[in-house]
């Protein structure tokens, strides 16, 4: 998914505010420079065009709720404050978000309209999860539609963190976290490269499995850290293609890594208990200890972010060991 996101200084007054400068000056000396204030209000607004419309708002915004933890993540790691949020699924590592002084605004899919009208916010952020409220919430504010690409995770966390980094006068904090980032990626799938082995990706969701592939949201394993797949005929879903034991026998990954999506909305059961039966203990990743369960607060509701893109590799190299 191509997107062309970009970032325009407002010059809307500029041939407006050099006729009134050459007609105007106080001494009628001939002076037509335009003063340091006018120049600075006209530099301080912004066009962000996204995949959904554009907003047009003021830099550095006061007032800005978020709706995506990603997102979240990211103005977190940039010191900008935020004034509310969906509350109802925090990750731990943004536990401090828990606090009253920040209002909670709803549910990444259900939007509390009321609380957000009454908070006159500057400018929202909404992420996959909130795109059909968009059209609502642009009423009420400007909003920002920021998603993960499934196609380059990576992309999308440094084309998001530089949207973010340009409107709040962060790009060079923005820039060293990425580069970080970056760099860890790169040691990571030298690794990978050089073990030369396929992965297979799988959401455990109360006794049902689904499998993931290249494009999805758990892509990052193939797309950015470079394990061959499994099965590379996986079809493309939000919801991941639906497998068996058999299925996953007949893939024989030779690594198997797991999100057990119970664990953040609850269930009857878990992955362990669904996965390691005697067919799955057939496989090459059952054999060789290599059936990693991965930490579902950030793969299934944090991606996205700094942290939790850190949180991730962290997993990730540690079972390349």
């Amino acid at each position: 998914m191509t997107k062309k996101i970009k970032l325009i200084s407002s010059l809307i007054l500029s041939s407006m505010f050099v006729l009134s400068a050459c007609g105007t000056s106080a001494k009628g000396d001939g002076n037509t420079e335009t003063p340091a204030n006018e120049t600075a209000a006209e530099s301080s607004e912004v066009t962000i065009e996204h995949e959904l419309g554009s907003a047009v708002l003021e830099k550095n915004p006061k007032k800005v709720l978020v709706f995506d933890y990603g997102l979240l993540d990211l103005m977190d790691n940039l010191d900008i404050d935020v004034t509310g949020l969906p509350k109802a699924t925090i990750p731990s590592f943004l536990e401090k978000y828990e606090d009253e002084k920040y209002a909670d605004i709803g549910t990444l899919k259900e939007p509390d309209f009321e609380k957000v009208f009454e908070l006159e916010p500057d400018v929202i952020f909404i992420s996959s999860r909130t795109s059909a409220a968009y059209e609502e919430l642009n009423k009420i504010a400007p909003t920002i539609y920021l998603p993960v690409d499934n196609a380059d995770y990576m992309a999308s966390v440094e084309h998001n963190a530089e949207v973010i980094g340009e409107l709040f006068n962060k790009t060079d904090e923005a820039s060293k976290i990425l580069t970080t980032l970056k760099d860890r990626v790169a040691t990571i799938k030298a690794k990978v490269e050089t073990i030369g082995e396929n992965a297979l990706v799988v959401l455990a969701n109360d006794g049902t499995l689904s499998a993931y592939g290249a494009v999805s949201r758990f892509g990052i394993l193939h797309n950015a850290l470079g394990f061959k797949q499994a099965d590379e005929n996986i079809e493309e879903s939000t919801h991941g293609q639906t497998v068996t034991y058999e299925y996953i026998l007949e893939k024989n990954p030779d690594n198997l890594y797991v999100i057990d999506r119970n664990q953040v909305v609850g269930g009857e059961t878990n992955a362990v208990s669904t996965l390691e039966n005697d067919i799955v203990k057939e496989t090459n990743a059952y054999k060789h200890g290599k059936i990693v369960y991965l930490n579902p607060e950030v793969w299934y509701i944090t991606s996205g972010g700094f942290t939790g893109t850190s949180m991730m590799l962290d997993e990730v190299e540690a079972s390349l060991k």
